[in-house]
């Protein structure tokens, strides 16, 4: 050996020593160990094996970490910003009122909380290992012992960084090999910490610039107006050929690409050719007799439309107490017009002409039901109506004489 070559304890110019590291015959002695260092005081220092050793963790006196409060913080965190999230968008940025539900409710916010409860603990527990453990760590001064290779098959190791308080290179050899240490490394690391390579430093300028153009894309999009949609991947129908309104048009033989209407087609304004039947008016007065023929199937049918549209407000019997109607009186609905029963004496004696119009344009908060249903619907509607009337407010002229006798009986 060279004189000027140094040992293997003497430290390479621009290096420092960063601790010891002990090797030992099994995993009961590493223990022992482990419980003498433990106990003299020392903090900066950890053991390798290449299994879990039982009991270890007590042997080194590992205390409880703060990883479970910062996942529970984080799980309260991510339930409050849930709640807090679809609050704001539901029942005060953007409010929605469907048939008189409430704008915001807790339970049915709870499957989103739950994600998001999920979401941030799981996030709290990933970064809080790899913060708390001061992860990634892709080099350690043990990593310069050719012998710690051992310790992912059969080598059990002590480790005392030289940071340590109580460290001293040579009471704490002498330590490490009363405590039955088959061999006592030292290890070493660069005096300096190490700059980033400059490939790394340009890679990060690159990636930054890269991902600006993307907020720079949009802000320009958001600054020029343009006839286009500015992204548009999915084409869709949007630029399909087609011909223009009001355009010439060569597929057809005038040259013109709008078509006439269909023969006998009018428009929604123009009153229809049959009016008693399409708008229930006879020279602007409401007509007072059915202009089609009255029928069981006509019944049955005004039957079914009317439980559809009707008795979510005014009520299968037509009191005015559907659910709808109940649910919006309870939570006292501002602008809401409770749907006047059908019973009453202001309705029952409307003419059928009357009722067919309310169905049509509608009244109040009742909106018109000409788009769900046919002049013919709505006719078979107020002819139920007029049963429902009848079956409340029956006389004893409405049963037939033959039949009468027997109620008198």
């Amino acid at each position: 050996m060279n004189n000027h070559e140094p040992t293997p304890n003497t430290p390479l110019p621009g290096v420092r020593v960063a601790g010891l590291l002990a090797e030992f015959d099994g995993p009961e002695p590493l223990r022992l160990a482990a419980e003498r260092v433990r106990d003299l005081g020392y903090v900066h220092w950890d053991v390798y094996s290449p299994y879990p050793v039982h009991g270890i963790e007590r042997a080194m006196g590992i205390r409880p970490t703060v990883l479970p409060w910062l996942v529970l913080l984080f799980g309260v965190a991510g339930c409050a910003a849930a709640i807090l999230m679809q609050w704001w968008m539901n029942a005060r940025d953007y409010p929605v009122l469907v048939s008189g539900k409430p704008l915001w409710s807790l339970p049915a916010n709870i499957p989103i909380a739950f994600e998001l409860v999920i979401l941030f603990a799981a996030a709290a527990a990933f970064i809080g290992v790899l913060g708390l453990n001061r992860l990634p760590q892709f080099w350690h001064p043990v990593f310069s012992s050719p012998r710690f290779r051992r310790a992912t098959t059969d080598g059990f190791f002590l480790g005392i960084e030289a940071q340590d308080p109580r460290f001293h290179e040579t009471s704490t050899r002498e330590l490490l090999e009363s405590l039955g240490a088959t061999t006592v490394e030292t290890c070493f690391a660069p005096a300096t910490r190490p700059g980033l390579p400059a490939w790394v430093r340009w890679a990060g300028v690159i990636g930054v610039l890269v991902a600006l153009v993307p907020p720079l894309w949009i802000a320009r999009a958001r600054a020029i107006r343009a006839d286009r949609p500015r992204v548009h991947p999915i084409q869709d129908m949007d630029f399909q050929p087609r011909y223009v309104a009001q355009g010439p048009g060569p597929l057809f033989a005038d040259g013109r690409a709008m078509r006439p209407p269909v023969p006998g087609t009018i428009p929604r304004s123009q009153p229809p050719a049959d009016s008693l039947l399409e708008t229930g008016l006879d020279n602007g007065k409401p007509i007072t007799h059915f202009p089609l023929p009255v029928s069981q199937a006509l019944m049955v049918r005004g039957k079914e439309r009317y439980e559809i549209y009707c008795a979510v407000c005014h009520g299968l019997a037509g009191d005015g107490r559907g659910p709808v109607a109940i649910r919006a009186l309870e939570r006292a609905e501002p602008g809401w017009v409770a749907p006047r029963s059908l019973h009453v004496d202001a309705v029952r004696q409307q003419p059928v002409g009357q009722l067919f119009q309310t169905i049509t344009r509608g009244l109040n908060t009742m909106p018109s039901y000409a788009a769900q249903l046919t002049p013919e619907d709505r006719w078979a509607v107020v002819l139920y109506i007029r049963a429902l009337q009848r079956s409340q407010n029956a006389r004893l002229d409405d049963i037939p004489r033959d039949k009468r006798a027997l109620l008198e009986r």
